[in-house]
Protein backbone atom coordinates (compact mmCIF):
# COMPACT_ATOMS: atom_id res chain seq x y z
CA UNK A 1 0.00 0.00 0.00
CA UNK A 2 0.91 3.44 -0.73
CA UNK A 3 -0.35 7.02 -0.42
CA UNK A 4 0.03 9.69 -3.00
CA UNK A 5 3.45 10.79 -1.87
CA UNK A 6 4.95 7.23 -2.66
CA UNK A 7 5.59 6.51 1.45
CA UNK A 8 5.00 3.34 2.44
CA UNK A 9 2.10 2.74 4.67
CA UNK A 10 1.88 -0.75 6.83
CA UNK A 11 -0.40 -1.71 9.29
CA UNK A 12 0.28 -0.65 12.11
CA UNK A 13 1.31 -3.05 15.09
CA UNK A 14 -2.04 -1.06 17.44
CA UNK A 15 -4.44 -2.27 15.47
CA UNK A 16 -3.41 -5.87 15.14
CA UNK A 17 -5.91 -6.66 18.56
CA UNK A 18 -4.92 -10.32 19.34
CA UNK A 19 -2.19 -12.88 19.03
CA UNK A 20 -3.83 -14.72 16.24
CA UNK A 21 -3.86 -11.28 14.27
CA UNK A 22 -0.15 -10.89 14.64
CA UNK A 23 0.77 -14.09 13.82
CA UNK A 24 -1.39 -13.69 10.76
CA UNK A 25 0.32 -10.75 9.63
CA UNK A 26 3.84 -12.49 10.43
CA UNK A 27 2.81 -15.11 8.38
CA UNK A 28 1.59 -12.69 5.31
CA UNK A 29 4.96 -11.49 5.46
CA UNK A 30 6.46 -15.09 5.49
CA UNK A 31 8.56 -14.49 8.81
CA UNK A 32 6.83 -16.41 11.48
CA UNK A 33 7.80 -15.96 15.15
CA UNK A 34 6.73 -17.65 18.07
CA UNK A 35 4.03 -16.02 20.18
CA UNK A 36 2.13 -17.06 23.10
CA UNK A 37 -2.20 -16.74 23.44
CA UNK A 38 -1.24 -14.89 26.83
CA UNK A 39 1.75 -13.58 29.27
CA UNK A 40 2.80 -15.69 31.93
CA UNK A 41 3.21 -14.48 35.19
CA UNK A 42 6.43 -14.99 37.21
CA UNK A 43 7.67 -17.44 38.80
CA UNK A 44 5.85 -19.06 35.54
CA UNK A 45 7.27 -16.91 32.53
CA UNK A 46 10.42 -18.03 31.22
CA UNK A 47 10.92 -14.21 31.49
CA UNK A 48 11.49 -14.55 35.23
CA UNK A 49 13.95 -17.30 35.73
CA UNK A 50 17.55 -16.39 36.07
CA UNK A 51 20.30 -16.13 33.64
CA UNK A 52 23.74 -17.29 34.39
CA UNK A 53 26.31 -15.02 33.28
CA UNK A 54 29.52 -16.70 34.37
CA UNK A 55 32.62 -15.04 36.51
CA UNK A 56 32.83 -11.43 37.14
CA UNK A 57 35.31 -9.45 39.78
CA UNK A 58 35.86 -12.93 41.31
CA UNK A 59 32.32 -14.53 41.90
CA UNK A 60 30.16 -16.21 39.65
CA UNK A 61 27.35 -13.82 38.53
CA UNK A 62 23.58 -14.53 37.44
CA UNK A 63 20.64 -12.11 36.36
CA UNK A 64 18.09 -12.09 38.18
CA UNK A 65 15.27 -12.45 35.07
CA UNK A 66 15.65 -12.22 31.08
CA UNK A 67 15.39 -8.54 30.84
CA UNK A 68 17.54 -6.37 29.41
CA UNK A 69 18.47 -2.64 28.96
CA UNK A 70 20.68 -2.15 26.28
CA UNK A 71 23.24 1.04 26.04
CA UNK A 72 21.95 4.58 24.73
CA UNK A 73 23.46 7.66 24.23
CA UNK A 74 21.37 10.69 25.78
CA UNK A 75 23.40 13.71 24.52
CA UNK A 76 23.29 15.20 27.14
CA UNK A 77 26.42 15.20 28.74
CA UNK A 78 28.95 18.03 29.22
CA UNK A 79 31.01 18.65 26.80
CA UNK A 80 33.74 17.51 28.93
CA UNK A 81 32.61 14.09 29.09
CA UNK A 82 30.62 13.96 32.38
CA UNK A 83 27.03 13.43 33.00
CA UNK A 84 24.41 15.59 34.01
CA UNK A 85 20.99 15.33 35.86
CA UNK A 86 19.73 14.29 32.92
CA UNK A 87 22.08 11.76 32.72
CA UNK A 88 21.53 10.81 35.74
CA UNK A 89 17.53 10.70 35.53
CA UNK A 90 18.21 8.17 32.92
CA UNK A 91 19.81 5.97 34.08
CA UNK A 92 18.04 6.06 37.42
CA UNK A 93 14.81 4.70 35.02
CA UNK A 94 16.85 1.75 34.13
CA UNK A 95 17.42 1.24 37.56
CA UNK A 96 13.72 1.49 38.09
CA UNK A 97 12.70 -1.00 35.13
CA UNK A 98 13.58 -3.85 37.15
CA UNK A 99 15.76 -5.57 34.54
CA UNK A 100 18.16 -8.19 35.55
CA UNK A 101 20.82 -6.73 33.68
CA UNK A 102 21.65 -3.38 32.26
CA UNK A 103 24.15 -3.77 29.30
CA UNK A 104 25.98 -0.91 29.13
CA UNK A 105 24.20 1.52 30.45
CA UNK A 106 25.40 4.42 28.04
CA UNK A 107 27.93 4.16 25.45
CA UNK A 108 31.05 5.69 26.74
CA UNK A 109 34.02 6.99 24.69
CA UNK A 110 37.73 6.07 25.47
CA UNK A 111 39.18 8.68 23.82
CA UNK A 112 37.40 12.24 23.56
CA UNK A 113 38.17 12.36 19.52
CA UNK A 114 36.28 8.89 19.42
CA UNK A 115 33.15 11.11 20.66
CA UNK A 116 29.60 10.42 18.48
CA UNK A 117 28.66 13.90 19.79
CA UNK A 118 30.05 16.39 21.67
CA UNK A 119 28.13 15.52 24.78
CA UNK A 120 28.92 12.21 24.85
CA UNK A 121 30.43 10.81 27.96
CA UNK A 122 33.92 10.01 28.29
CA UNK A 123 35.68 7.89 30.55
CA UNK A 124 38.88 8.92 31.86
CA UNK A 125 40.51 8.85 35.50
CA UNK A 126 39.02 12.84 35.59
CA UNK A 127 35.27 11.15 34.85
CA UNK A 128 35.95 8.00 36.44
CA UNK A 129 33.87 9.03 39.91
CA UNK A 130 30.75 10.46 38.14
CA UNK A 131 30.40 7.36 36.65
CA UNK A 132 30.73 5.53 39.78
CA UNK A 133 27.73 7.73 41.25
CA UNK A 134 25.69 7.11 37.99
CA UNK A 135 26.13 3.21 38.47
CA UNK A 136 25.64 3.95 42.68
CA UNK A 137 22.42 5.95 41.86
CA UNK A 138 21.22 3.13 39.35
CA UNK A 139 21.64 0.46 41.80
CA UNK A 140 19.45 1.91 44.52
CA UNK A 141 16.44 2.21 42.43
CA UNK A 142 17.20 -1.32 41.27
CA UNK A 143 17.26 -2.33 45.10
CA UNK A 144 13.90 -0.31 45.66
CA UNK A 145 12.36 -2.51 42.85
CA UNK A 146 13.97 -5.75 45.07
CA UNK A 147 16.12 -6.49 42.09
CA UNK A 148 20.12 -6.75 42.40
CA UNK A 149 20.97 -6.20 38.69
CA UNK A 150 24.22 -6.98 36.97
CA UNK A 151 25.56 -3.44 35.70
CA UNK A 152 28.06 -3.04 33.06
CA UNK A 153 29.48 -0.45 30.70
CA UNK A 154 29.58 -0.02 27.16
CA UNK A 155 33.19 1.32 25.54
CA UNK A 156 33.51 2.99 22.10
CA UNK A 157 35.16 4.45 19.62
CA UNK A 158 32.49 6.42 16.98
CA UNK A 159 35.72 5.61 14.23
CA UNK A 160 33.78 6.91 10.94
CA UNK A 161 30.86 9.09 13.10
CA UNK A 162 33.04 10.82 15.39
CA UNK A 163 31.89 14.41 16.24
CA UNK A 164 33.33 15.52 19.36
CA UNK A 165 32.51 18.88 18.65
CA UNK A 166 29.76 21.31 17.10
CA UNK A 167 31.91 22.41 14.36
CA UNK A 168 31.11 19.01 12.78
CA UNK A 169 32.38 15.53 12.01
CA UNK A 170 35.80 14.41 12.17
CA UNK A 171 35.91 10.98 11.23
CA UNK A 172 38.52 8.47 11.66
CA UNK A 173 38.22 5.17 9.40
CA UNK A 174 39.30 1.96 8.78
CA UNK A 175 39.27 1.89 5.43
CA UNK A 176 37.82 4.34 2.90
CA UNK A 177 33.97 3.50 2.06
CA UNK A 178 32.90 4.52 -1.66
CA UNK A 179 29.58 4.73 -0.25
CA UNK A 180 29.91 6.38 3.16
CA UNK A 181 33.18 8.51 2.82
CA UNK A 182 31.22 11.44 1.72
CA UNK A 183 28.22 10.53 4.14
CA UNK A 184 30.83 10.63 6.78
CA UNK A 185 32.85 13.77 5.26
CA UNK A 186 35.70 11.77 4.24
CA UNK A 187 38.54 14.14 2.68
CA UNK A 188 41.04 12.12 2.15
CA UNK A 189 43.19 9.30 3.48
CA UNK A 190 44.62 11.12 6.24
CA UNK A 191 41.38 9.81 7.94
CA UNK A 192 42.18 6.40 8.22
CA UNK A 193 43.60 5.36 11.44
CA UNK A 194 47.41 3.94 11.21
CA UNK A 195 48.17 0.58 12.89
CA UNK A 196 50.20 2.31 15.73
CA UNK A 197 47.02 4.44 16.39
CA UNK A 198 45.39 1.16 17.04
CA UNK A 199 47.99 0.00 18.55
CA UNK A 200 47.62 3.08 20.83
CA UNK A 201 43.94 2.66 20.67
CA UNK A 202 44.19 -0.85 22.61
CA UNK A 203 45.69 0.93 25.30
CA UNK A 204 42.92 2.72 25.62
CA UNK A 205 40.13 0.33 26.13
CA UNK A 206 42.41 -1.69 28.41
CA UNK A 207 42.67 1.58 30.64
CA UNK A 208 38.91 2.50 30.48
CA UNK A 209 38.19 -1.21 31.53
CA UNK A 210 40.36 -0.83 34.53
CA UNK A 211 38.91 2.19 35.67
CA UNK A 212 34.79 0.70 34.85
CA UNK A 213 36.27 -2.29 37.12
CA UNK A 214 37.33 0.73 39.86
CA UNK A 215 34.10 1.96 39.77
CA UNK A 216 32.23 -0.85 40.79
CA UNK A 217 30.83 -2.33 37.03
CA UNK A 218 30.42 -5.83 36.63
CA UNK A 219 31.46 -6.19 32.82
CA UNK A 220 32.53 -3.98 29.97
CA UNK A 221 31.05 -4.27 26.79
CA UNK A 222 33.65 -3.98 23.81
CA UNK A 223 31.41 -2.36 21.50
CA UNK A 224 31.40 -4.13 17.86
CA UNK A 225 27.94 -2.38 16.46
CA UNK A 226 26.25 -0.20 14.06
CA UNK A 227 29.27 1.53 11.89
CA UNK A 228 31.61 2.84 14.62
CA UNK A 229 35.25 2.03 14.55
CA UNK A 230 35.36 -2.19 16.12
CA UNK A 231 32.50 -2.99 13.81
CA UNK A 232 34.09 -0.97 10.81
CA UNK A 233 37.19 -3.20 11.36
CA UNK A 234 35.49 -6.69 10.87
CA UNK A 235 35.25 -5.41 7.57
CA UNK A 236 38.07 -4.00 6.87
CA UNK A 237 39.26 -6.83 3.54
CA UNK A 238 40.99 -3.99 1.98
CA UNK A 239 43.11 -2.58 4.44
CA UNK A 240 46.73 -3.21 4.76
CA UNK A 241 48.66 -3.72 7.36
CA UNK A 242 48.08 -5.85 10.62
CA UNK A 243 44.05 -4.93 11.12
CA UNK A 244 43.12 -5.52 7.88
CA UNK A 245 42.84 -8.79 5.24
CA UNK A 246 40.83 -11.07 3.01
CA UNK A 247 40.24 -13.48 6.06
CA UNK A 248 38.04 -13.27 9.04
CA UNK A 249 41.51 -13.92 11.37
CA UNK A 250 43.15 -11.34 10.20
CA UNK A 251 40.22 -8.56 10.73
CA UNK A 252 39.92 -10.27 14.44
CA UNK A 253 43.66 -9.03 15.62
CA UNK A 254 42.20 -5.60 17.14
CA UNK A 255 39.40 -7.97 18.71
CA UNK A 256 42.19 -10.28 20.10
CA UNK A 257 44.69 -7.38 21.15
CA UNK A 258 42.01 -5.36 22.78
CA UNK A 259 40.80 -8.61 25.15
CA UNK A 260 44.17 -9.33 26.14
CA UNK A 261 44.78 -5.85 27.38
CA UNK A 262 41.52 -5.74 29.08
CA UNK A 263 42.24 -8.72 31.03
CA UNK A 264 46.15 -7.86 32.06
CA UNK A 265 44.20 -4.07 33.07
CA UNK A 266 40.82 -5.34 34.70
CA UNK A 267 41.59 -8.94 35.84
CA UNK A 268 38.38 -10.66 36.56
CA UNK A 269 36.32 -8.26 35.19
CA UNK A 270 33.38 -9.40 32.85
CA UNK A 271 33.93 -9.17 29.26
CA UNK A 272 30.70 -8.96 26.74
CA UNK A 273 30.32 -7.94 23.32
CA UNK A 274 27.61 -5.73 21.26
CA UNK A 275 27.29 -6.97 17.47
CA UNK A 276 26.16 -5.90 13.97
CA UNK A 277 25.75 -8.76 13.12
CA UNK A 278 24.92 -8.50 9.62
CA UNK A 279 25.14 -5.44 7.95
CA UNK A 280 22.99 -3.82 4.28
CA UNK A 281 24.25 -1.79 1.61
CA UNK A 282 23.70 1.63 2.36
CA UNK A 283 20.63 3.09 1.81
CA UNK A 284 18.70 6.25 0.53
CA UNK A 285 15.41 7.85 0.32
CA UNK A 286 14.14 6.10 -3.34
CA UNK A 287 12.97 9.66 -5.65
CA UNK A 288 9.30 11.19 -4.89
CA UNK A 289 6.97 10.22 -7.97
CA UNK A 290 5.48 12.12 -10.21
CA UNK A 291 2.82 14.56 -8.25
CA UNK A 292 3.94 14.03 -4.71
CA UNK A 293 3.68 16.90 -2.35
CA UNK A 294 3.43 15.74 0.82
CA UNK A 295 7.10 16.40 0.91
CA UNK A 296 7.45 13.48 3.15
CA UNK A 297 10.83 10.95 2.34
CA UNK A 298 10.38 8.13 0.07
CA UNK A 299 10.77 4.38 0.99
CA UNK A 300 14.59 3.90 1.38
CA UNK A 301 16.56 1.70 -1.54
CA UNK A 302 20.40 0.84 -1.60
CA UNK A 303 22.35 3.08 -3.54
CA UNK A 304 24.01 2.15 -6.35
CA UNK A 305 26.85 0.17 -6.00
CA UNK A 306 29.51 -2.52 -7.18
CA UNK A 307 29.87 -6.19 -7.31
CA UNK A 308 31.20 -8.03 -5.12
CA UNK A 309 30.56 -5.28 -2.37
CA UNK A 310 32.95 -7.09 0.14
CA UNK A 311 32.96 -3.66 2.36
CA UNK A 312 30.54 -5.20 5.13
CA UNK A 313 30.33 -7.56 7.86
CA UNK A 314 27.69 -10.52 7.69
CA UNK A 315 26.57 -10.01 3.98
CA UNK A 316 27.15 -11.80 0.79
CA UNK A 317 29.03 -9.48 -1.15
CA UNK A 318 27.97 -11.27 -4.59
CA UNK A 319 24.10 -10.41 -3.38
CA UNK A 320 24.93 -8.00 -0.66
CA UNK A 321 20.83 -7.96 -0.19
CA UNK A 322 21.56 -11.76 1.53
CA UNK A 323 22.40 -12.32 4.62
CA UNK A 324 25.50 -14.80 5.40
CA UNK A 325 25.93 -15.27 9.04
CA UNK A 326 29.02 -17.65 8.52
CA UNK A 327 31.71 -15.21 9.53
CA UNK A 328 29.42 -13.67 12.77
CA UNK A 329 29.22 -17.50 13.81
CA UNK A 330 33.07 -18.07 13.11
CA UNK A 331 33.49 -14.53 15.30
CA UNK A 332 31.19 -16.17 18.15
CA UNK A 333 32.82 -18.92 18.00
CA UNK A 334 36.39 -17.50 18.41
CA UNK A 335 34.38 -15.12 21.64
CA UNK A 336 33.76 -18.34 23.60
CA UNK A 337 37.54 -19.51 22.99
CA UNK A 338 38.53 -16.75 24.40
CA UNK A 339 36.01 -16.71 27.07
CA UNK A 340 33.65 -13.79 26.35
CA UNK A 341 30.16 -15.55 26.33
CA UNK A 342 28.03 -12.32 26.96
CA UNK A 343 26.65 -11.75 23.15
CA UNK A 344 24.00 -8.67 22.33
CA UNK A 345 22.66 -9.01 18.76
CA UNK A 346 22.03 -6.65 16.96
CA UNK A 347 22.82 -5.33 13.22
CA UNK A 348 23.22 -2.48 10.67
CA UNK A 349 23.80 0.85 11.77
CA UNK A 350 21.45 4.21 12.44
CA UNK A 351 23.42 6.25 9.90
CA UNK A 352 22.84 4.43 7.00
CA UNK A 353 20.13 1.62 7.29
CA UNK A 354 18.18 2.39 10.28
CA UNK A 355 15.44 0.07 9.31
CA UNK A 356 17.57 -2.40 9.58
CA UNK A 357 19.14 -1.74 13.20
CA UNK A 358 16.01 -0.26 14.90
CA UNK A 359 12.70 -1.20 12.90
CA UNK A 360 10.46 2.25 12.81
CA UNK A 361 7.18 3.23 11.36
CA UNK A 362 8.35 6.59 11.20
CA UNK A 363 11.34 7.30 9.81
CA UNK A 364 13.74 10.43 11.84
CA UNK A 365 13.85 13.45 9.96
CA UNK A 366 17.15 12.88 8.13
CA UNK A 367 15.92 9.30 7.41
CA UNK A 368 13.73 7.39 5.06
CA UNK A 369 10.14 5.78 5.07
CA UNK A 370 10.43 2.11 6.33
CA UNK A 371 10.94 -0.41 2.38
CA UNK A 372 9.37 -2.87 4.18
CA UNK A 373 6.88 -3.47 6.85
CA UNK A 374 9.22 -3.18 10.38
CA UNK A 375 7.75 -6.26 11.36
CA UNK A 376 9.94 -7.92 8.84
CA UNK A 377 12.58 -6.30 10.54
CA UNK A 378 11.93 -7.54 13.87
CA UNK A 379 11.91 -11.10 12.99
CA UNK A 380 15.27 -10.43 10.44
CA UNK A 381 16.89 -9.23 14.11
CA UNK A 382 15.34 -12.08 16.00
CA UNK A 383 16.02 -14.79 13.69
CA UNK A 384 19.77 -13.76 13.34
CA UNK A 385 19.68 -14.18 17.09
CA UNK A 386 18.42 -18.02 16.99
CA UNK A 387 20.94 -18.31 13.92
CA UNK A 388 23.94 -17.83 16.04
CA UNK A 389 22.70 -19.08 19.80
CA UNK A 390 21.90 -22.54 17.53
CA UNK A 391 25.38 -22.67 16.38
CA UNK A 392 27.53 -21.44 19.38
CA UNK A 393 25.08 -22.46 22.34
CA UNK A 394 27.54 -21.50 24.78
CA UNK A 395 27.32 -18.54 23.86
CA UNK A 396 24.40 -16.41 25.99
CA UNK A 397 22.66 -14.57 23.40
CA UNK A 398 20.66 -11.18 24.36
CA UNK A 399 18.71 -10.63 20.97
CA UNK A 400 17.68 -7.03 20.11
CA UNK A 401 14.67 -5.10 17.91
CA UNK A 402 11.67 -5.89 20.90
CA UNK A 403 9.97 -2.49 20.86
CA UNK A 404 8.11 -2.40 17.55
CA UNK A 405 6.10 -5.02 18.72
CA UNK A 406 4.73 -2.95 21.21
CA UNK A 407 1.53 -5.00 23.06
CA UNK A 408 2.84 -7.97 22.09
CA UNK A 409 6.09 -8.24 23.41
CA UNK A 410 5.69 -10.19 26.26
CA UNK A 411 3.89 -13.11 24.47
CA UNK A 412 6.73 -13.33 22.10
CA UNK A 413 9.77 -12.46 24.46
CA UNK A 414 8.24 -15.27 26.75
CA UNK A 415 7.94 -17.69 23.75
CA UNK A 416 11.25 -17.05 22.14
CA UNK A 417 12.95 -17.57 25.15
CA UNK A 418 11.14 -20.83 25.85
CA UNK A 419 11.85 -21.96 22.54
CA UNK A 420 15.28 -21.12 22.40
CA UNK A 421 15.59 -18.20 20.36
CA UNK A 422 17.63 -16.60 22.72
CA UNK A 423 18.81 -16.26 26.39
CA UNK A 424 17.26 -12.66 26.57
CA UNK A 425 15.47 -9.98 25.45
CA UNK A 426 16.73 -6.46 25.53
CA UNK A 427 14.91 -2.77 24.91
CA UNK A 428 16.58 0.10 24.22
CA UNK A 429 14.74 3.46 23.14
CA UNK A 430 11.27 1.91 24.85
CA UNK A 431 13.00 2.62 28.22
CA UNK A 432 12.81 6.53 27.25
CA UNK A 433 8.85 6.28 27.79
CA UNK A 434 8.26 3.16 29.17
CA UNK A 435 11.25 2.34 32.19
CA UNK A 436 8.93 -0.34 33.87
CA UNK A 437 7.67 -2.37 31.38
CA UNK A 438 10.10 -5.21 32.65
CA UNK A 439 8.60 -4.77 36.56
CA UNK A 440 5.54 -4.76 34.90
CA UNK A 441 5.43 -7.80 32.81
CA UNK A 442 6.87 -9.89 36.03
CA UNK A 443 4.21 -8.56 38.35
CA UNK A 444 1.48 -9.77 36.12
CA UNK A 445 0.25 -6.31 35.34
CA UNK A 446 -0.62 -5.57 31.63
CA UNK A 447 1.66 -3.09 29.88
CA UNK A 448 0.19 0.25 29.78
CA UNK A 449 -0.73 0.89 25.95
CA UNK A 450 -0.47 4.99 26.80
CA UNK A 451 3.79 4.45 27.66
CA UNK A 452 4.59 2.16 24.78
CA UNK A 453 6.78 3.49 22.28
CA UNK A 454 5.27 3.76 18.97
CA UNK A 455 9.03 4.71 16.90
CA UNK A 456 7.88 8.07 16.42
CA UNK A 457 11.81 8.60 16.15
CA UNK A 458 11.79 11.80 17.66
CA UNK A 459 14.29 9.94 20.21
CA UNK A 460 16.69 10.20 17.13
CA UNK A 461 15.31 13.40 15.38
CA UNK A 462 16.46 15.55 18.41
CA UNK A 463 19.78 14.82 18.89
CA UNK A 464 20.16 14.92 15.19
CA UNK A 465 19.37 18.49 15.39
CA UNK A 466 21.62 19.50 18.55
CA UNK A 467 18.75 18.47 21.22
CA UNK A 468 19.21 16.09 24.43
CA UNK A 469 17.22 12.86 23.53
CA UNK A 470 14.42 11.47 25.16
CA UNK A 471 10.75 10.22 24.72
CA UNK A 472 9.11 13.84 23.61
CA UNK A 473 5.62 12.28 22.74
CA UNK A 474 5.14 10.44 25.61
CA UNK A 475 7.69 11.11 28.63
CA UNK A 476 5.91 14.36 30.68
CA UNK A 477 9.30 15.64 31.50
CA UNK A 478 10.68 15.42 27.97
CA UNK A 479 6.98 16.78 26.85
CA UNK A 480 7.35 19.50 29.19
CA UNK A 481 10.91 20.40 27.87
CA UNK A 482 11.10 23.89 25.10
CA UNK A 483 13.01 21.50 22.83
CA UNK A 484 9.51 19.69 21.99
CA UNK A 485 7.96 22.97 20.62
CA UNK A 486 11.62 23.03 18.48
CA UNK A 487 11.03 19.73 17.83
CA UNK A 488 7.65 20.05 16.30
CA UNK A 489 8.69 23.07 14.23
CA UNK A 490 11.52 21.08 12.56
CA UNK A 491 8.96 18.43 11.54
CA UNK A 492 6.57 20.38 10.55
CA UNK A 493 9.42 22.40 7.98
CA UNK A 494 10.26 18.80 6.75
CA UNK A 495 6.87 17.68 5.71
Amino acid sequence: MSDAGGTARWPRVAALRTPDALRARLEVLGRPLPCDDAALVAPDSPLARPLALGAMNGSARSAANRFVVQPMEGWDGTTDGRPTELTERRWRNFGRSGAGLVWGCEAVAVVEEGRANPHQLVLSATTAPDLARLRDALVAESSAQGVTPVVGLQLTHSGRWSRPTAVGRAPRIAFRHPLLDARAGVAGDAAVLSDAELDALVARFADAARLAQRAGFDFVDVKHCHGYLLHELLAARHRPGAYGGALLDERLRFLRATLAAVRAAAPGLGLAVRLSAFDLVPHRPAPAPPGASDGAPGPGEPEPHALPYDLAFGLDPQAPERIDLAEPIALLRELVRCGVRLINVTAGSPYYVPHVQRPALFPPSDGYAPPEDPLAGVARLLGAARALKAAVPDAVVVSSGWTYLQEFIPHVAQACVRDGWCDAVGFGRLVLSYPELPADVLAGRTPDRRRLCRTFSDCTTAPRNGMVSGCYPLDPFYRSRPERAALEELKHAAR
